[in-house]
C-alpha cells in the first residue's frame, strides 16, 4: 500500500493593519531604480492575498537580489528595508508552511557583497524574537531556529552569530515547560502537546551544537573562568536534561533524547576524539563521579542529578543511548577507554533486566542491546581487532553467554518489538563470533556453533523464539547442515503450520530453509536443473502429502503463508505439484476430514495463480490444466476450504485488469447458489471477499475494454462487454431472488453483502453509463429488501438500510406519500412494542426515511391520525433554507418522539407495571439514539433548537432513570424480594413490590399476572393516544372498554434494564457527539452542549455504576460512560479535561472507607465499581506517562493486601472491593502492556488473600489469581493442562516478574514447614494450591545452564517434599504404563522436563507391580468377600488395579515382562470384563473401545491387528444381552459395532448359538424399550449395531426368502430410524440416524427389489432430505455423505460425484428419488408422495384471535426453530423436479381419487391463507413478521401444488379423451 505524503499547507501572509503599515512605509522611502523595483514587488507580495501569487513575488524578488551588482546598487535604507522584510517574514511564517522555503531561498539568492548584511538583519530580527518572554512563541521559534540549519546557510551563520542567545532561549524554554509539566497531572491533551514541544527544543538544541562544534570548541578554550555567559548556559542545558532524565512524568522518547543530548553537549566540550570522553561516559553509566575524569567540574555539577545513586533506573539506559548514538565507532581502531566504555555498556543494559517493568522500556532496552551489537560488529571488523573486544565477543565468553541468556528470557516477550530485536541482536552475535573465532572459513566445523544448533533443535517447538535463531542459523551455516542434524524438519514445521501463533514462524523458517537449499543445491548442480528432483523431494512431497491427508483447520494457514513462497522461490514446481496430485489413485478423496487430492490441488493452483505463477490465457487453463469437471466437483464440494480454494482460483488473479472468460462465469453460476447459505461465518467471509476480487476483476477490465473499444471499434471487446452485462444482471437477479420471506440469516446476510459490493462497483443506475443495472432492479427487488429490516438479525437490517440508500429511488419509492406515511406509521408504533428488536427495526426505518424531502408532512399525517392537538416547532424561513433536509427532518422526529416519551413517563411514574406491559421507555429512547447518530453534529445550523432539545433530552434521561433505579440497584433486581434498609430506596422498591404483588397467590415469578385497567390511573388512559401501541386484548368481565396486560417479572426486568441501557447510551452518546457551548468564554461559538451539562450527566454515571446491582445496567451504563470519558480527555475545556482525575481519586477514596454499611455493592463482583474506574483509566492515553494508572495500582494494591491488624470489617470490605477491581483492569485489554508492571504486586495480593479467615476475600483473591494466570501464561490454547504452550521457562518468568521470585520461594518454604509427612498428619497451608498452580507452568530450559541466578533449582527440594504427601489434587497422574497406580506419586509439573527415571528402576517397579496385580482381588479373588469388595475406597482401588491391567494387554504391552502364555493378555482382559463393579467394566470397554477405533483410522500404526491377541467375541456378545448398567451397556455395543460383522456372526451367547434375526429381535426391543432422554449413548450404540444387522440381513437374503418376522423387524427398524430424524431429537441421535441412512443407501435405499417396500423407503428418504435441512452442521453433511454410497449404475453423466455440500446433495438427491420412481415402476405413488410434501404439513392457527398467544411475554423463551431450513426453497425444488418427472411419464398413472384428495387439501389451505392474511394488521412484514413469512410459505406452496394437480387433471382427461 503506498500512502501519499501529505502536501504542506500554503498560507498566505497575514499582518495586521499597523505592522502592514509600518512594512509598506519602510519600503516607500527613496532609493535606485533596482532597490525601488525590489520594494515594489515585496509590497505587491504583502498586499496579496493568494498565497501562491505570494510564493511567485517571493521568487522574483530573489531573483532580483541575485541580479544585483555592487556598482549599480548602493546600501541604502530602502535596500535595508527589502532585507529587512525579508528577514521579518522569515522569522514570522511557519516552518511547514513553502512560502517560509521561498524567502529562504530568496534571502539566500543575494550576491557576496549583500551576504554580511543579510546576516546582520535576520540576526537582528531573530534577536528580537529570543528576547520575547511570549511562551506562546516558544514552539514557534524553536521550529525557526531548526529551519535556519535546514540547508539555509545564511540561517547558520546568524545561528553561530546568536549561539549563546539561542542556547538561552532554548534554557529559558526547557526551564518553562519542565515547571509546566508538574501542573499538568490529568490533562492529556495539554500534556502530549508539551511533550511534542519539549522533544522539539531538545532535538534542536543538538541541531544547533551539532552544528555549531567549531564555535563552542573556540569557546571552551580560551575561556579564562567557568562563569563565561556560553559556560553558564552549556551547564543550565545539561542541568535540564538531567531534570528531563530524571522526572518519570516525561515519556521516554523526550527522555531518550535527552540522554543523546548530554552525551553530545559533552563530546562537544570535551573535544571530538578525546580519550576523556568514554571515561566521563563511563562514570554517569555508573552513577561515579571519581571515575578519574579531567572533566571541568562545573560540568560534573551539571550533571549532579545523573550522579545519584537514587536516580531511576531507566537513565542508564537513556544514557546507554546517547553513548552508542553520539560516539563514533565505525572505521576506527578503539582507544583503551573507549574499548572500556562499549563493553560496560552490554553489562549496564543487562544488569536492568530484571529492574525495569515497562514492556515499553524493556523494549527501549531490547533495542539498545542491538545497537550495541551493531557498534560492536562495526569495531571488530577493523583490520587489527583489540585483544580484549576479541576475548570478550567470542562466542562462549561471559558476557556473550549473559546476552544469550537475555535472548532466552525475551524471545518469548509479549511485544512483537522485543522478540523482533531480540533476534537481531542474536543475529549480530553470531556476527561477532564469525569475527572474532577461528573458523571463519568453514562454520559448519566450529564446535560453539554446532552445540548452540543442537542446544536449539533440541527445544520445544511451542517456542517462537526458536524459529527466529534457527533462520539466523541458516544464514550462517546454510540449509543442508541443519537438515543433517534433523532430516524430519521440513515435515515437522510443515506439521506446526496447523497452529495460528506458530504458523508465521514456522513459514519464515521454511521459507529460510528451501530457498538456501536451492542455493546450495544449484552452487553445486551447475547444469541446468539436475538439482530440482532433489529439491522436490525434500520440500514439495511432505507438502502434499500434509494437504492431502492432514486435517483442514491443520491445512488453512499453509494456503496463506507457505504456499505462496515456495511457489515464488521455484515457480516450476507447480507441473510437479499438479502432475503428482492428479496421478494420485483417489483424486476425489482423502482421509476423513481432511481436503484429499482435489481439495489440495485447488489449494496448489490457487496460490499459484494468485502470485502469477500460473497464467490464464484467454481459457486455454479451463479444460485444459484444470478440467472443467473437477472444477464443477470443487466448488460444490462436502468441505468448505476446498470450495474456497476452487473458488479463489476462479476469481484471484495476478492482474486486477485480467478479462473473466465465459467458463469463469459459467462455474460461477454453478457456484452461487448452491453456497450463500453457509452457517461458518468465516466461509461467508471468504465467499464475500473472493466475489468482491471478482468484481474488482470485472470492473478494471470492463474499464480497460470500453477504452481500448473507444480508442478503435473492436467487436470482440463489445461481445466480451455484453457477456459482462449478461453476467452481471444474473448475479442480480439472483440475489434479488433469494430475499424470500423466510429465507435464513446466512443466505440473506450473503445476498446484501454481495448486492452492496456490485452498488460499491457498478452503482444501480438507469442511464447509458456503465451497465446500467438500475434496470434490472424491480419494485418487487426492492420491497424484499425493504422487508429484510424486519429481520430479527441487526447486522442483515444494517446491511439493508445501507443497500436502500443506494437502489433506484423509483423501485424503492419511498418518494410515494402514502408508502412514506405508512412506513413512517409502522416506525413509530414499533419504537413502542414490548419486543426489543421491534425497536431496532423502528430505528432502522426512521434512519432510512430522515433523507425523504416529504418525511414531515408524513409526520403530520400520522398526528394528525392519532387526534392528538400538538405540532412540531416551525422553523422560520432562513433557518429552513440553511439547514439541510436530514437536519431538519431529524429535528422533527426527535421532537416527536421526545413528546411520546413523556406522555410514556407519566405512565411509567404512576404504574411502572403497565409501561412495562404496553409501552415500555427503551423503545422510544433507543430510536432517539438511532436518529441522532445520522447527524453530522459539527456543522449544525439550528442551534438554539438542538440546545434546547439537548437539554430536555437529558432531563427525560434523568426522570426515566429514576423510574426504573429502584429495580436494577436493588440488591436483587432479577426478581427475588430486596433487602435493602435504607428508607428511601426502600419505599419506592416496596411501592413497585406492592403493586406487581399477586393478589391470591405467590406464584408471580412463575406464572403472568393480569393487570386490570381499574387498577391503574385513569387520567392517564385518556391522555394515552390512540393506536400507539399494538397491546393484547383480553376480554373483560364487565364488558368495559378496557385493556388488560399480561406482566412477569421477566418483563419488568427487562423493561427497566433496558431503559437504563438506553439512557446511557442516550447520554453517552450526546455527551460524545455534541459540540461543546461554553456561552461564558466563548459566546459565539457554535456548540450543543454546555459544560455543567456533561458534569452532571458524569455524575449521574458515577451513580449508576456505584450502586446498580444488575449486570446489564450497570455493563451498558459502562459503555455510556467510556464514550463520555473519552469526550472529556478530548475536550479544550481544561475544567473537564481534570475531572476523570478528580472522580478517580474521589472513588478511590470512597472505597478505601467502605464498610458494610456502604452504598457501595460488595457482592456481585463489586458490581459496576471496576466498570467505573476502568472508563476512567482506558481514557487516559496509551502515550503518556499513565500516572492515573500507576496512583490507581498503587493505591489498589496497598488495599489488597492483607491489614496487620487482621481481617475486620472495616478492612475486608475495602480488600474485596480492591481485588474485585484488580481483576478488571488485569483483564482489560485496553492497557495493554502498561498493566504488566503491576502484575507482581496483583499476585502477590492474591496469594495472601487466599490465606483470608473470610469467604468473600479467598472467593476474590482466587478470580484474580485466575485472571493473572491468564494475563501471564495467556489464554489457554489446548485442552492439555500441561502443554508447555501456557507455560514459560522459570528463567523468563523470573527476568519479566522478578519481585516473585523471592516471594514464592518464602511462601513456598512457609507451607513446607506446615507439611509433616512423616507422622501421617497433613497440615495444607492454605495458599500452597496456588503456589503449586504457578510453579506448574515454569519449566527450566536447556539454554539455561546449570548456574542461574534466577533458576528453579531452591525450589525442587520443597516440591518433593510435597510429593510425599498423599493429597490427591497436587498430583499429576500421567500415562499408567509409566506411573505404576494412583497410589504411587508423581511429581507436578514442576519438573516436567528435569529429567526421567532411569529404565532399570521402572522395569523392577513393573515387575513388582504385576506380581501385586496378579495376587490381587481383581484378578484372583479368594471367595465372595473378595468379589464384591464392598469397604470404602474399594472402586477406587479396583480402578488402580484396572489401569495397570489395560495398560498390559491393550495399552502397552510391549512395557511388561509378562508370562508368554497364550491367553494371558485375553484371559486378563476378560476378567476385567466380567468384575462386578461395573466401573471398572467401563474402564476396560473404554479403553478397548479407543484402541479398536484407533486402529480402523490408522491400521498401518497397529502391525499385526488390532490387538496384540485374539479378542474372545463370546464375551462380548454375552456382555451385550446381559448388561445392566447403562454406560457398560452402551459402550459395549460400540465395541460390537467396530468389529466387522463376520467375526460376530454366528452370535454367541455363552453356549448357545443366535441367529441374526433373534439377535435383531432383541436389539429392537431395547430400541423400543430405552429413550435418549435416559441414555443418548445407549440409544445411538443400539442404533448404530442395529442397522449394520438389518443391512447385513438385507444383503444375505433374498426378499423372496424374507420370512414374516423379518419383514416385520424391517418395518420396526425403519420407524425407529424415522422417530431418530425428528427435529425434537438430540444432536447426537440424528448423526447417527445420518450414518445409518447414508450406509443403508445401496443396500434398502435404491435397491431395485424394494426390501421394506415403496412406502418405507419414501419415508426413509424423506427423512434422509429432513437430516440435510437440519440447523446443526455437522448432521447436515453427515446426511450429505450419502452420494459416495450411490451406485454406479445411478449416476448421471455430469453429475458431481463424491462428498458434497447438502445444498447440492439435496438437489441430487430428490433428482435421484425420481430417478428410482421410474426404476421401481412406481412413478403414481412417488408423484403422490412428493405432491404432499410438497403441500406441507404446517396448519396456521385460524383461531388466533380467540387464543392469544403468550410466547411473547416470556421474552427470550426460544421455540422450535431451525434457522437453517428454508421451506420455500424446498417446495421449489420438489416443483420443479416434479415437472422434469411429468415431462419424463408422460402418463403417471394418478388416480382421480388421489387427485381428488390432493386437490381438496390444496383448497383448504389457499382458502386458510385467505383468512389469515386478511386478518393481518397493515404492512404485516414488519408489525407480524413470522405470520407472514408462515402464510406466504402456506401461499407458495398452495401455488405450486395447483400447477402440478391441473397438469395432472389435464393428462388424466387427456387420456378418458383417448379411450
Amino acid at each position: 500500500m503506498v500512502v501519499k505524503k501529505k502536501t504542506p499547507k500554503v498560507e498566505a501572509v497575514a499582518l495586521d493593519d499597523v505592522k502592514l503599515k509600518s512594512l509598506t512605509d519602510s519600503l516607500s522611502v527613496e532609493g535606485d531604480s533596482r532597490s525601488i523595483e525590489l520594494a515594489q514587488v515585496l509590497k505587491d507580495s504583502l498586499s496579496s492575498s493568494d498565497p501562491v501569487e505570494q510564493i511567485q513575488l517571493i521568487s522574483k524578488a530573489g531573483f532580483m537580489l541575485e541580479q544585483m551588482s555592487e556598482d549599480e546598487s548602493s546600501t541604502g535604507p530602502l535596500l535595508h528595508a527589502c532585507l529587512s522584510t525579508l528577514a521579518f517574514l522569515y522569522t514570522t511564517l511557519p516552518a511547514k508552511n513553502p512560502l517560509k522555503r521561498a524567502v529562504a531561498s530568496a534571502l539566500g539568492s543575494g550576491p557576496d557583497w549583500l551576504q554580511e548584511k543579510t546576516v546582520g538583519w535576520l540576526s537582528e530580527c531573530l534577536s528580537s524574537s529570543l528576547s520575547s518572554t511570549n511562551t506562546d512563541h516558544f514552539s514557534h521559534l524553536t521550529d525557526s531556529i531548526t529551519s535556519c540549519l535546514d540547508g539555509f546557510k545564511i540561517g547558520e551563520k546568524c545561528v553561530h552569530r546568536l549561539l549563546t542567545e539561542v542556547l538561552q532561549f532554548f534554557q529559558r524554554t526547557l526551564n518553562y515547560y519542565v515547571e509546566q509539566n508538574r501542573g499538568l497531572a490529568g490533562r492529556h491533551v495539554a500534556q502530549a502537546q508539551l511533550m511534542q514541544s519539549c522533544l522539539a527544543v531538545v532535538k534542536a538544541s543538538m541541531l544547533v551544537v551539532q552544528r555549531s562544534q567549531e564555535p563552542i570548541s573556540t569557546a571552551v578554550l580560551s575561556a579564562s573562568s567557568d562563569q563565561s555567559d556560553l559556560h553558564q548556559v552549556l551547564s543550565g542545558l545539561l542541568n535540564c536534561y538531567t531534570c528531563i532524565l530524571t522526572d518519570e512524568e516525561f515519556v521516554q522518547t523526550v527522555q531518550s533524547t535527552a540522554g543523546m543530548a548530554v552525551v553530545l553537549f559533552i563530546r562537544s566540550i570535551m573535544g571530538n576524539g578525546n580519550d576523556d570522553v568514554p571515561v566521563i561516559v563511563a562514570g554517569l553509566l555508573q552513577c561515579s563521579v571519581d571515575a578519574g575524569s579531567t572533566a571541568p567540574q562545573w560540568l560534573k555539577q551539571s550533571c549532579a542529578g545523573l550522579y545519584e545513586s537514587s536516580r531511576p533506573a531507566a537513565v542508564a539506559l537513556y544514557l546507554s543511548h546517547g553513548a552508542l548514538a553520539m560516539l563514533s565507532w565505525r572505521g576506527k581502531t578503539l582507544g583503551p577507554q573507549a574499548e572500556k566504555l562499549l563493553l560496560l555498556i552490554p553489562e549496564v543494559l543487562l544488569s536492568l533486566d530484571t529492574r525495569v517493568k515497562e514492556s515499553s522500556t524493556v523494549m527501549v532496552v531490547a533495542r539498545v542491546l542491538t545497537l550495541w551489537s551493531g557498534a560492536a560488529v562495526d569495531c571488530v571488523q577493523v583490520d587489527t581487532c583489540p585483544p580484549l573486544l576479541h576475548s570478550s565477543l567470542v562466542g562462549g565468553s561471559h558476557l556473550i553467554a549473559r546476552l544469550h541468556h537475555h535472548i532466552y528470557a525475551h524471545w518469548e516477550h509479549p511485544l512483537d518489538g522485543v522478540r523482533h530485536q531480540t533476534r537481531s541482536l542474536f543475529q549480530n552475535l553470531l556476527t561477532l563470533h564469525q569475527h572474532c573465532s577461528d573458523h571463519k572459513s568453514d562454520p559448519t566445523s566450529d564446535p560453539y556453533i554446532s552445540q548452540l544448533t543442537r542446544d536449539l533443535l533440541a527445544l520445544e517447538w511451542h517456542m517462537k523464539g526458536k524459529y527466529g535463531t534457527l533462520a539466523c542459523l541458516v544464514e550462517h551455516l546454510g540449509a543442508e547442515y541443519l537438515l543433517k542434524l534433523d532430516g524430519g524438519l521440513p515435515s515437522r514445521l510443515l506439521g506446526l503450520m496447523g497452529d495460528q501463533t506458530l504458523a508465521p514462524y514456522s513459514s519464515d523458517l521454511l521459507e529460510k530453509l528451501f530457498v538456501s537449499h536451492k542455493a546450495q543445491l544449484c552452487a553445486r548442480f551447475r547444469d541446468g536443473n539436475a538439482w530440482i528432483d532433489g529439491w522436490h523431494e525434500v520440500w514439495v512431497t511432505p507438502l502434499l502429502q500434509v494437504l492431502c491427508t492432514a486435517r483442514l483447520d491443520q491445512t488453512t494457514y499453509i494456503l496463506d503463508y507457505f504456499l505462496p513462497k515456495l511457489l515464488r522461490c521455484n515457480p516450476s514446481s507447480l507441473s510437479h505439484m499438479v502432475q503428482a496430485l492428479q496421478e494420485m489413485p483417489s483424486c476425489t478423496e482423502g482421509a476423513a476430514g481432511s481436503r484429499g487430492a482435489l481439495g489440495a490441488l485447488m489449494t496448489c493452483l490457487r496460490a499459484a495463480r494468485s502470485q502469477g505463477v500460473l497464467k490464464s490465457v484467454e481459457e486455454e487453463l479451463w479444460g485444459g490444466l484444470v478440467p472443467l469437471p473437477l472444477m464443477r466437483q470443487a466448488l460444490v464440494h462436502k468441505h468448505d476450504q476446498v470450495r474456497m480454494d476452487a473458488l479463489g482460483l476462479l476469481c484471484e488473479s495476478h492482474r486486477s485488469t485480467e478479462q473473466l472468460s465465459r467458463q469463469e462465469m459459467e462455474l460461477i453460476r454453478h457456484f452461487l447458489p448452491f453456497n450463500l447459505n453457509s452457517q461458518s461465518p468465516g466461509v461467508r467471509q471468504q465467499t464475500v471477499s473472493l466475489l468482491k476480487k471478482l468484481l474488482c476483476r470485472v470492473k478494471d477490465s470492463a474499464q480497460l475494454l470500453q477504452k481500448r473499444k473507444d480508442q478503435r471499434e473492436n467487436d470482440k471487446d463489445q461481445q466480451v462487454l455484453n457477456m459482462y452485462q449478461e453476467f452481471l444482471c444474473w448475479f442480480c437477479e439472483t440475489l434479488f431472488q433469494v430475499l424470500h420471506p423466510g429465507a435464513s440469516f446466512s443466505r440473506c446476510l450473503m445476498a446484501l453483502h454481495l448486492l452492496l459490493l456490485i452498488a460499491e462497483h457498478f452503482t444501480f443506475n438507469t442511464g447509458s453509463v456503465g451497465f446500467a443495472l438500475g434496470e434490472s432492479v424491480s419494485v418487487s427487488h426492492a420491497k424484499a429488501v425493504l422487508y429484510c429490516l424486519a429481520s430479527n438479525f441487526l447486522e442483515v437490517k444494517q446491511l439493508a438500510c445501507n443497500l436502500l440508500q443506494k437502489l433506484p429511488p423509483a423501485a424503492v419509492r419511498l418518494q410515494e406519500p402514502e408508502t412514506l406515511q405508512s412506513l413512517l406509521q409502522v416506525a413509530l408504533d414499533l419504537s413502542t412494542s414490548t419486543k426489543p428488536f421491534d425497536s431496532v427495526t423502528a430505528a432502522h426505518l426512521l434512519n432510512l426515511l430522515l433523507y425523504q424531502p416529504g418525511l414531515q408532512d408524513a409526520l403530520l399525517g400520522c398526528i394528525q391520525k392519532q387526534y392528538i392537538p400538538l405540532w412540531p416547532p416551525v422553523l422560520n424561513q432562513s433557518q429552513a433554507s440553511e439547514a439541510s433536509t436530514l437536519e431538519q427532518n431529524t429535528l422533527a422526529v426527535v421532537q416527536w418522539l421526545m413528546i411520546c416519551l413523556k406522555e410514556e413517563i407519566l405512565k411509567a411514574e404512576s404504574s411502572l407495571l403497565q409501561a412495562a406491559a404496553s409501552c415500555p421507555l427503551y423503545g422510544r429512547a433507543h430510536c432517539i439514539t438511532a436518529v441522532l447518530q445520522q447527524l453530522n453534529t459539527g456543522s449544525l445550523v439550528l442551534l438554539s433548537q438542538w440546545r434546547a432539545v439537548v437539554s430536555e433530552l437529558i432531563g427525560l434521561c434523568y426522570r426515566m432513570s429514576d423510574v426504573v433505579s429502584p429495580v436494577v440497584q436493588s440488591s436483587s433486581p432479577e426478581g427475588l424480594i430486596p433487602m435493602d434498609t435504607e428508607s428511601e430506596t426502600s419505599a419506592d422498591l416496596q411501592k413497585i413490590l406492592q403493586e406487581i404483588q399477586p393478589r391470591d397467590t405467590n406464584d408471580f415469578f412463575t406464572s403472568a399476572r393480569e393487570l386490570d385497567p381499574s387498577d391503574t390511573d385513569h387520567n392517564s388512559e385518556q391522555k394515552e393516544p390512540e393506536n400507539t401501541v399494538h397491546k393484547r386484548q383480553i376480554c373483560n368481565a364487565g364488558g368495559s372498554d378496557g385493556e388488560a396486560y399480561r406482566v412477569t417479572a421477566q418483563m419488568v426486568l427487562v423493561c427497566c434494564w433496558r431503559t437504563m441501557k438506553e439512557v446511557s447510551m442516550l447520554l453517552g452518546h450526546l455527551c460524545q457527539s455534541m459540540t461543546l457551548y461554553c456561552p461564558l468564554t466563548h459566546p459565539d461559538s457554535r456548540g450543543v452542549i454546555t459544560e455543567d451539562q456533561v458534569e452532571g450527566v458524569g455524575k449521574y454515571f458515577r451513580e449508576q455504576l456505584l450502586q446498580s446491582r444488575h449486570r446489564g445496567a450497570f455493563e451498558l451504563a459502562y459503555v455510556g460512560f467510556v464514550r463520555l470519558t473519552e469526550m472529556l480527555c478530548r475536550s479544550g475545556s481544561a475544567m473537564l479535561q481534570q475531572l476523570p482525575a478528580h472522580w478517580l481519586k474521589e472513588v478511590l477514596e470512597e472505597v478505601k472507607s467502605s464498610d458494610p454499611s456502604s452504598k457501595l455493592c460488595a457482592t456481585r463482583r463489586s458490581a459496576g465499581i471496576p466498570f467505573y474506574i476502568q472508563a476512567l483509566l482506558s481514557s487516559e492515553p496509551k502515550s503518556s506517562s499513565c500516572g492515573l494508572l500507576k496512583m490507581t495500582m498503587r493505591s489498589l494494591t496497598a488495599l489488597a493486601m492483607p491489614s496487620n491488624d487482621g481481617a475486620t470489617e472495616s478492612s475486608t470490605v475495602p480488600q474485596v472491593h480492591a481485588l474485585n477491581i484488580l481483576r478488571a483492569l488485569y483483564r482489560d485489554t485496553r492497557l495493554g502492556e502498561n498493566i504488566v508492571p503491576f502484575v507482581s504486586e496483583g499476585m502477590q495480593a492474591a496469594i495472601l488473600g487466599f490465606t483470608s479467615p473470610v469467604w468473600a476475600v479467598r472467593n476474590s483473591s482466587t478470580l484474580l489469581f485466575s485472571t493473572l494466570i491468564t494475563r501471564i501464561f495467556g489464554v489457554k490454547k489446548g485442552k492439555d493442562e500441561h502443554s508447555k504452550k501456557n507455560r514459560m521457562t522459570g528463567r523468563e518468568f523470573f527476568t519479566r516478574f522478578p519481585a516473585l521470585y523471592p516471594f514464592l520461594l518464602s511462601q513456598l518454604q512457609e507451607a513446607a514447614a506446615s507439611v509433616n509427612s512423616d507422622s501421617g498428619q497433613v497440615k495444607l497451608h492454605p495458599s500452597l494450591f496456588l503456589l503449586l498452580l504457578v510453579l506448574g507452568r515454569l519449566y527450566p530450559s536447556p539454554m539455561d545452564g546449570s548456574s542461574s541466578p534466577l533458576g528453579l533449582a531452591p525450589f525442587m527440594p520443597l516440591i518433593i517434599r510435597f510429593c510425599h504427601c498423599y493429597v490427591p489434587t497436587w498430583r499429576t497422574h500421567t500415562d499408567p504404563s509409566q506411573k505404576i497406580s494412583r497410589t504411587v506419586t508423581s511429581p507436578v509439573p514442576f519438573f516436567h522436563g528435569c529429567g526421567s527415571l532411569q529404565e532399570s528402576p521402572l522395569k523392577k517397579l513393573r515387575k513388582e507391580t504385576l506380581h501385586i496385580l496378579m495376587a490381587s482381588e481383581l484378578v484372583a479373588p479368594q471367595g465372595p468377600d473378595d468379589i464384591n469388595l464392598s469397604v470404602p475406597g474399594a472402586t477406587q482401588y479396583l480402578q488402580s488395579l484396572a489401569y495397570i491391567a489395560i495398560s498390559i494387554c491393550v495399552e502397552s504391552p510391549h512395557l511388561w515382562e509378562f508370562p508368554e502364555s497364550e491367553g494371558f493378555q485375553r484371559d486378563l482382559l476378560e476378567r476385567l470384563l466380567q468384575c462386578p463393579h461395573y466401573e471398572v467394566r467401563l474402564f476396560a470397554l473404554e479403553q478397548l473401545l479407543r484402541r479398536l477405533q484407533k486402529t480402523e483410522e490408522k491400521p498401518q500404526d497397529c502391525g499385526q491387528g488390532p490387538l496384540p491377541f485374539d479378542l474372545s467375541m463370546s464375551s462380548l456378545t454375552s456382555l451385550a444381552l446381559h448388561e445392566t448398567y447403562p454406560g457398560c451397556q452402551a459402550k459395549v455395543l460400540q465395541v460390537l459395532a467396530v468389529i466387522p460383522l463376520s467375526s460376530l456372526l454366528p452370535w454367541r451367547d455363552g453356549m448357545m448359538s443366535l441367529s441374526c434375526q433373534e439377535v435383531l429381535e432383541h436389539l429392537l426391543k431395547l430400541l423400543e424399550t430405552s429413550s435418549h432422554s435416559f441414555s443418548v449413548e445407549l440409544y445411538c450404540a443400539t442404533l448404530s449395531l442395529t442397522s449394520r444387522l438389518v443391512v447385513h440381513l438385507a444383503e444375505s437374503t433374498p426378499q423372496q426368502e424374507l420370512s414374516e418376522a423379518a419383514v416385520l423387524s424391517l418395518s420396526r427398524w425403519g420407524a425407529l430410524v424415522m422417530q431418530s430424524c425428528s427435529d425434537k431429537q438430540p444432536a447426537e441421535v440424528k448423526l447417527m440416524s445420518a450414518e445409518v441412512l447414508v450406509k443403508a443407501v445401496p443396500t434398502l435405499l435404491t435397491a431395485p427389489a424394494l426390501p421394506l417396500g415403496i412406502t418405507h423407503t419414501v419415508a426413509l428418504w424423506k427423512c434422509l432430505f429432513t437430516l440435510l435441512q437440519d440447523e446443526d452442521q455437522d448432521v447436515r453433511d453427515g446426511a450429505a455423505d450419502f452420494t459416495c454410497y450411490i451406485p454406479a449404475q445411478l449416476h448421471n453423466t455430469g453429475v458431481a460425484t463424491g462428498a458434497v455440500s447438502p445444498p447440492v446433495a439435496l438437489e441430487m438427491g430428490v433428482g435421484l428419488l425420481c430417478q428410482l420412481f421410474q426404476m421401481w415402476d412406481h412413478v403414481a405413488a412417488g408423484m403422490v408422495n412428493l405432491i404432499e410434501w410438497l403441500l406441507g404439513d404446517e396448519q396456521l392457527d385460524t383461531n388466533c384471535e380467540e387464543s392469544p398467544d403468550l410466547d411473547e411475554e416470556f421474552l427470550f423463551e426460544k421455540g422450535d426453530l431451525n434457522l437453517w431450513a428454508e421451506p420455500l426453497l424446498w417446495a421449489r425444488m420438489l416443483h420443479g423436479h416434479l415437472s422434469a418427472l411429468l415431462r419424463v411419464a408422460y402418463v403417471p398413472g394418478v388416480s382421480a381419487t388421489e387427485l381428488d384428495r390432493l386437490s381438496a387439501i390444496a383448497n383448504s389451505n389457499f382458502l386458510t391463507a385467505q383468512r389469515s392474511m386478511k386478518a393481518l394488521p397493515a404492512l404485516p412484514q414488519f408489525s407480524a413478521t413470522i405470520e407472514y413469512a408462515k402464510i406466504t410459505l402456506l401461499n407458495e406452496r398452495t401455488s405450486l401444488a395447483q400447477n402440478l394437480l391441473d397438469t395432472l387433471s389435464f393428462f388424466l382427461d387427456d387420456c378418458e379423451r383417448h379411450k
